[in-house]
């Protein structure tokens, strides 16, 4: 879903990327925009039993870190093996960077390569290829589209669906593939392994889902195991298996293996229980017609923090996630909402390393003291949150769809822009109500905060480049807010928040969004991209000072490191 639709390749913020292939200097330069980080746990309070449970976790995460490497291209473990035999400074630095990257194209320099057109006998793209490894090679999007619109309805479903890829037969003719089958011998090893750590734990939810999800590798059915994952409750928090679309950029449809192995934070879980009380209510009042608002919202959705002990795969590429919101299957979503898990430590150590120096490039002198880590925090638990509010169920020429099918590769990007908009309609009607006195605090000075530690965080954002879906969602909410006098530009590369016009632009929006979904309407989705998926002059002038800033934060596992060693 990181497919522009608009003949735009931007030059990236920040980026300091040559043409293929880069030197040392270049490389080394590449990999300082990421400030190495120490992600550390307090893993003290476990049991012996959820220790050797979480050792087990870490390793199963280091299959799904090679498993993810397949999905995103063909090349990639031959490529990676022959990296790994160059051990002068030029391959340990191309080595580096390509982990990084999951591969060898630069995720923030629009997934251009950063190696020679060949290496070691293996062909490399230019750009990573929009169908990752997921397509019959070389085959075009039109032809793959033709034979899955020729399919009959259920096989046309198992064509679409998250776990399956499309392989062309000896017979030349396309057929689908389950993951069970794709990556049999990797689903066998990360069944035993999750087995081991199911038998391992004392704690029932966790056993319970580390069994189901063992039982889900091998059966391609991840739908009981995804209930059994909304119903986590352990100081061990782990999510496995294959679940975001941003890798297969042809369609979106399928869905990259990933790892995220934590420990709860249960006081600051505890904090956030009082949202899940709001979400019908959120829902009655969102800015949408009321005939598209969902009578019924999982009121029961999870909500968790956790402090990060190891990440793999999808959840340890290039922008690190600080939240995620997850599943996507709309079948669970329809019943249970979707559950919402925050990496505390991630997103401390995003504040620390990128925002906090952003602020004082982006902001006038008077307005940093409102930059605050609550604030940035508590949005992003409402992006997530609102990820399972508005429309999930469409219906186009009488046929019921969804809008992450009506929208095809234009979804990721109205999504997660969505999902940032309605986070502030959200936040600012409870404010209102009086509901987050002791999460924001009120008043003006609260409202302040909120607006601009956005402001900043959205030059954070587009500080990655336009290349990722968040970021080109992020340059429509930018260009938008400018054109309603939300946001000001002061011609200098400094911008501030007008607050007499903020939540009507914020208003108008979030209709315009959900509207979109709702109608599942392709053509004005594209529309909008065409319009604001843009980095305009006065934008550009603020990402201009920003080159010597950190993109993003590159995670060191210390703690897992440590559980691992007994």
């Amino acid at each position: 879903m990181k497919k522009l639709l608009i003949p735009l390749l931007l030059a990236m913020a920040g980026s300091t990327a040559s043409a293929a292939p880069a030197s040392v200097a270049d490389l080394n330069k590449m990999s300082k925009r990421f400030a190495p980080v120490e992600l550390k746990a307090d893993a003290s309070k476990l049991s012996p039993g959820d220790k050797k449970a979480i050792a087990k976790l870490i390793e199963a995460a280091k299959i799904v870190d090679v498993l993810q490497l397949r999905q995103r291209w063909s090349g990639n473990e031959a490529l990676w093996a022959a990296l790994q035999k160059d051990k002068s400074a030029l391959g340990k630095a191309r080595l580096d960077y390509f982990w990084l990257n999951k591969g060898p194209w630069s995720i923030i320099d629009g997934h251009q390569s950063f190696l020679p057109a060949e290496y070691a006998g293996i062909s490399i793209p230019a750009k990573k290829p929009e169908a990752g490894n997921f397509y019959p090679a070389g085959a075009s999007k039109e032809t793959v589209e033709a034979w899955i619109n020729s399919q009959s309805a259920e096989a046309k479903k198992d064509a679409q669906w998250f776990f399956t890829t499309i392989r062309a037969g000896a017979d030349g003719k396309f057929k689908t593939v389950k993951y069970s089958e794709e990556y049999a011998a990797e689903m066998q090893k990360l069944s035993s392994l999750l087995k081991e750590a199911a038998a391992a734990t004392d704690n029932a939810s966790l056993k319970k889902f580390l069994s189901l999800r063992a039982e889900a590798f091998l059966s391609n059915d991840y739908l009981a195991s995804d209930f059994a994952w909304m119903d986590l409750d352990s100081p061990v928090d782990v999510t496995i298996g294959p679940y975001e679309t941003y890798n297969d950029e042809l369609f979106g449809y399928k869905a990259a293996f990933e790892a995220y192995v934590s420990i709860r934070d249960q006081k600051e879980t505890s904090k956030l229980d009082f949202f899940a009380k709001h979400m019908q209510e959120l829902e009655d009042n969102l800015p949408l017609d009321a005939q598209y608002r969902n009578p019924k919202v999982g009121a029961v959705a999870p909500m968790v923090v956790v402090n990060q002990v190891y990440g793999a795969g999808d959840g340890n590429m290039g922008v690190q996630t600080a939240a995620y919101n997850l599943p996507n299957d709309e079948r669970i979503i329809s019943q249970r909402g979707s559950k919402r898990v925050m990496l505390k430590n991630v997103q401390e150590a995003k504040f620390k390393s990128t925002l906090t120096p952003i602020a004082k490039l982006v902001l006038r002198p008077a307005d940093q003291k409102d930059l605050d880590f609550n604030s940035f925090f508590t949005h992003i638990l409402a992006h997530e949150i609102t990820h399972g509010l508005g429309p999930h169920i469409t219906k186009v020429n009488g046929q019921e769809s969804t809008p992450r099918q009506d929208l095809k590769e234009a979804y990721s990007t109205i999504e997660e822009a969505k999902a940032d908009v309605t986070g502030l309609f959200a936040l600012m009607y409870m404010m209102e109500k009086g509901q987050l006195k002791g999460v924001l605090g009120e008043g003006e000075a609260a409202e302040r905060k909120l607006h601009t530690t956005f402001l900043a965080s959205a030059f954070r954002t587009l500080h990655f480049g336009l290349t990722d879906s968040h970021a080109r969602g992020m340059a429509i909410q930018v260009n938008y807010l400018l054109d309603q006098g939300g946001f000001v530009s002061h011609g200098d590369g400094t911008f501030s928040v007008d607050f007499k016009k903020i939540r009507q632009a914020v208003i108008d929006l979030d209709r315009e969004f959900l509207t979109i979904e709702a109608t599942g309407d392709y053509a004005r989705a594209k529309q909008m991209m065409d319009k604001y998926v843009v980095i305009r002059p006065d934008v550009q002038k603020a990402l201009d000072k920003m080159k010597t800033v950190p993109n993003d934060i590159r995670p060191s596992f210390p703690t897992a490191k440590a559980l691992l060693a007994h």
